[in-house]
């Protein structure tokens, strides 16, 4: 990984701000390429950096930092979200056939959300799927809980440029953001916060090595 690119744009990080990092993802490296970001926008070296799990296995900072991160991959790919001041969740999956995508959203999604997927035809359905998916995931993500706590318990209006939540229990949906990522046509993903807007930035690291 080029160091130096991620800590030219680390300093630019306001508090206004989210910023978003596209990189390769290989399993052999695991959590590497992570800590070395992470490095870059803390100002130290990878090996000194601890990741802890929160109860419901959220990595974070050990000890914690101002800095906030939350990552995901899928196939060749990860993406990483670092923030100040919020929590911030994002979500990514490679795009791929879903047959299931009714029968799984007829179980575990919102009511409303199955029914405009079972309007869609079988190519648009799984775009669409997908994109629920990853918003619903990011915003579980950003409140700090896995997919045990209910899929069924927020309700995403499906939009592809700009996705909104319109019920969370226990939370007001007002207070949330949700953002779509643009990742190509290979891969869906989604930004979720609590808190007012923010200008998102995104770049894209090129495998290094």
């Amino acid at each position: 990984m080029d160091a130096g690119l991620p800590a030219k744009v680390a300093e630019q990080l306001g508090d206004d701000e989210v910023h978003v990092w596209r990189l390769p993802y290989d399993p052999w490296q695991g959590r590497a390429p992570l800590l070395a970001l992470l490095g870059a926008y803390l100002g130290m070296p990878p090996a000194r950096l601890r990741l802890t799990a929160g109860s419901h296995g959220r990595p974070a900072l050990s000890p914690p930092a101002s800095l906030r991160f939350n990552w995901s991959h899928s196939g060749p790919l990860a993406v990483v979200a670092l923030a100040r001041g919020i929590e911030p969740g994002i979500d990514v999956e490679r795009v791929r056939p879903r047959p299931r995508a009714l029968e799984i959203a007829r179980r575990f999604f919102a009511p409303a959300e199955a029914q405009a997927l079972a309007a869609l035809d079988a190519q648009a359905r799984e775009a669409a799927f997908l994109r629920l998916w990853t918003a619903k995931e990011a915003v579980l993500k950003a409140l700090g809980r896995g997919l045990a706590f209910g899929l069924h318990r927020l309700d995403v209006e499906d939009d592809p440029e700009s996705p909104r939540l319109r019920r969370f229990d226990g939370e007001t949906p007002a207070h949330w953001q949700l953002r779509r990522l643009a990742l190509g046509a290979d891969a869906v993903g989604a930004l979720a916060w609590r808190g007012e807007p923010r200008r998102v930035r995104a770049w894209t690291l090129a495998d290094a090595g």
